[in-house]
């Protein structure tokens, strides 16, 4: 499959539709319940409304790619290991947020080529925008039905004195970020932090609204691999614990190793994490 503009579009209007369905439910005057599902995590019906829209229409596009959702059974690896390109989507991420009703949370759909992201969409259905971005197609932000490009905010842009921004989870914070928060601190002098749900926290180093995204704790695969090809398209990267690049049914589960999301490529950031 070709990847093209073309291609983004209809990926965003799929997205769009999914937004809708999470909406209403978010939005119902007499409430919605949640359930914990084995890994001990929330699902709603929102959740599942989502991944009822988004499946079948990524599928729609090309019956051949497989669909791997959050919300569907997970093939085993012997399956998978023979996807050479796959759609991975979680439907509603940031369901914690979505009960507390603080509007971070988003939809998330990426395409994944032998193990890289190479087109990814997330979704904020609370405030109407989009991240964007593709291979070879750069990386864009629709808010208020505009859209304008985004890219990494390089350190070297920084004028002197401007802190450091370290973007952190919301609900899953770690002693070993505050660690990380430290180091940054002795290396660049002024830090400042900020806290978000769900994959904005990587939409906002690939938009140059935050630096550096340390992720510590537990993550899946889908949680990520949107966001991800947002960043790259914007001129950033997605690291591993061990500084190489972040890939994708590469094991038989979908748990990703503790990351960095890292804007600027170009600073020595090996020497400091």
């Amino acid at each position: 499959m070709e990847i093209t503009r073309q291609l983004l579009d209809q990926v965003v209007n799929i997205a769009h539709l999914a937004g809708d369905a999470i909406l209403d439910v978010y939005h119902d005057k007499d409430g919605f319940d949640s359930e914990t599902k084995a890994d001990n995590s929330p699902v709603t019906k929102a959740d599942l409304a989502a991944h009822a829209i988004l499946s079948p229409a990524l599928a729609a596009i090309d019956s051949n790619i497989p669909v791997l959702s959050e919300e569907s059974t997970i093939p085993d690896y012997e399956t998978r290991s023979s996807w050479q390109r796959y759609w991975i989507i979680d439907p509603l991420d940031g369901t914690k947020e979505f009960i507390k009703r603080n509007g971070e949370f988003t939809v998330n759909i990426a395409l994944i080529e032998n193990g890289v992201p190479v087109l990814g969409v997330v979704y904020v259905p609370v405030a109407d925008i989009y991240y964007l971005g593709a291979k070879g197609l750069g990386a864009s932000k629709i808010a208020g039905g505009a859209e304008t490009p985004i890219q990494i905010k390089s350190l070297k842009q920084k004028a002197t004195g401007e802190p450091l921004i370290v973007v952190a989870s919301r609900s899953h914070g770690s002693e070993a970020v505050e660690e990380c928060i430290t180091k940054l601190t002795k290396e660049f002098g002024k830090v400042e932090r900020s806290s978000m749900g769900s994959s904005l926290k990587l939409c906002l180093v690939a938009e140059g609204a935050a630096d550096i995204y340390p992720r510590l704790a537990p993550t899946s695969e889908w949680d990520t691999a949107a966001a991800q090809a947002v960043v790259e398209a914007a001129g950033g990267i997605v690291v591993d614990a061990e500084l190489k690049e972040l890939r994708y049914n590469t094991k038989a589960d979908i748990l990703n190793p503790y990351f960095y999301v890292l804007g600027d490529t170009e600073f020595n950031w090996s020497a400091l994490l």
